[in-house]
Parts: C-alpha cells; structure tokens; sequence
C-alpha cells in the first residue's frame, strides 16, 4: 500500500508494481505491513477484506465501534474510514482488491457491499474452517504468481464471498443487495460514496451517467426505496460526520469537503438531519 495525499485523512491506494496487473495483494497483517494494523483514522481507494483469527481490542468503521470477537469477518468500502483500537495480538489475513479486479463476477461488487452495510460476519466453526481454507489458497496462489494465476484468483474470490454470505444469513443478517440486478443504482452508489467527489447533485450526477435525472430517479427509489436526492444528503451526512470525528479540520473545512459552499446553510442542512450543529456534535462525539 502506499498514501496520497487527501483532504483531512490519510488515504490509501494499492501500489502494484506491475502497472498490467489488476490491483490485488492477499497476505497475513505481517506480510501486507504494519498500515493493515494502523491505528490513525484513514480510508482506502480500494476494497478490504479483513478475516481476523485471533487479537483483541477494537475495530472502528466509520462510526461504529466493532469489539474484535475472532473469528470474524470485515468489510471495508472505499471511502470508509476505519482504524484499529486497543489491537493486541492481531492475526488473521487482509485481502485487498479493486473494482476492475470483480469483472468476471460483476455480482460480487453488490455483494461486498451488502455484506460491508451489515454487521462484521462472524462464522461457526464449520464455516471458520471453510473460509480459512480458501484464504489459504488466496494467499498462495497470490504469492505463486503461476501462469493463469488470475482467473483462479477472482474464482476464489467469488467462493469467498459467497461463503460469507452464507455466514452472515446464519447469523441472522440480511446480505441480500438492494441494487442486484439494477447498475444503474449500483454506479449511482459508487459515484456518491467518492470522497474526492464535492459536486453531488442529482441533475450532475444523472449526466455523468447517461440518463435523465427522472429516470435516475425511477431507478434509485425503485432499488432502495429511497430517493436520489435522500441518498445524496444521507451520504454528505456521513461524511460530514466521518471528518467532524476523525480530524482536525474547522468547520468551513468541512462544509467544502462535504460539497457545500456556504458554511452557513452547511450547519443548517447538518442540524437539520442530524438534531445538533456541526460543533455540538464533534463535542459530544469527542
């Protein structure tokens, strides 16, 4: 991995040395490196999926404190800020993948979503063993580097996910993607979670798209039962909320990252949603 700069948060990318090769690394925390235990708040341009074994301590994604309860399986979204709290004694695996790498299972993409919206996946001991076993070949067929070595990756993958899927149902969590069988929403989803993206506007984002913003519409509450415009204030909510926690930045600063120009009608939208102003929420959440 290695950081670019962002506003207020440290964001990380894959680092792949061979630019021909789609962005992928699977491995232990020690072999990913001492970023895949950070402690500091940061998100990623990419897609994490962490299987922790053993450990204790704390694992926060955005604003929800998770306790490490091994075996457990996480989710991590671009986008998402998360950091580790209190982590001792961390073992298990990180695998790390990007878009393009999900094309010969486009279905995965709704799927990690889903699983990433619900809460950390915690397997039976059958299950633990299942999924341990195909992490194993991940990690080594990644390492082998053989001929052909991709297909069995994204095929492994797919097995993974599907498997954790599994789990969560077990568990008594719903995975079932809302936007399955709808791109439309799917892209509409991807493009609003861009946390370099400050223009959200329903009529903008429908012409990057391609569609006219009444049918964006259609699709969008169609999908989620809820509306462009609503998905849009949730996630500029969100992400408001993401710095107010995690950084330093003053208020202005925030109104611009979140895609507001005017810092005042910025603490209005945020009370109104969120029941308090931008600064008693960052007091009390501090």
């Amino acid at each position: 991995m290695k950081l670019r700069p962002a506003t207020g948060l440290e964001l990380h990318d894959l680092d792949v040395p061979d630019p021909g090769l789609l962005p992928f690394a699977a491995g232990s925390f020690d072999a990913i490196g001492p970023l895949s235990r950070a402690d500091f708040p940061h998100r990623h341009s990419f897609y994490e999926l962490v299987y922790v074994a053993a450990g204790s301590g704390t694992h926060v994604i955005d604003l929800a404190e998770h306790r490490i309860q091994p075996p457990t399986l996480y989710a991590v979204l671009p986008g998402q800020v998360h950091r580790w709290s209190g982590a001792r004694q961390l073992d298990g695996w990180v695998l790390l993948f990007n878009e393009d790498f999900l094309h010969r299972h486009p279905e995965d993409l709704a799927l990690v979503r889903a699983l990433a919206a619900g809460p950390a996946i915690r397997p039976d001991r059958r299950e633990h063993r299942e999924m341990v076993g195909v992490i194993r070949e991940l990690t080594v067929e990644h390492e082998a580097g053989l001929e052909g070595g991709l297909g069995v990756l994204q095929a492994l993958l797919h097995v993974l996910l599907v498997r954790a899927r599994r789990a969560a149902r077990g568990c008594g969590a719903s995975t079932a993607p809302r936007t399955a069988g709808h791109p439309l929403a799917t892209r509409f989803a991807r493009l609003i979670a861009d946390a370099d993206r400050t223009d959200r506007s329903v009529l903008t984002l429908a012409r990057e798209l391609g569609v006219s913003a009444g049918y964006l519409h259609e699709v969008v509450k169609e999908a989620t039962g809820r509306t462009p415009a609503r998905l849009v204030r949730e996630q500029q909510t969100l992400e408001a909320k993401r710095l107010l926690t995690t950084t330093d930045m003053t208020i202005r600063q925030v109104s611009a990252a979140a895609g507001f120009s005017d810092p005042a009608y910025f603490c209005r939208f945020f009370r109104r949603e969120v029941g308090r102003t931008p600064g008693e929420f960052r007091e009390k959440a501090g």
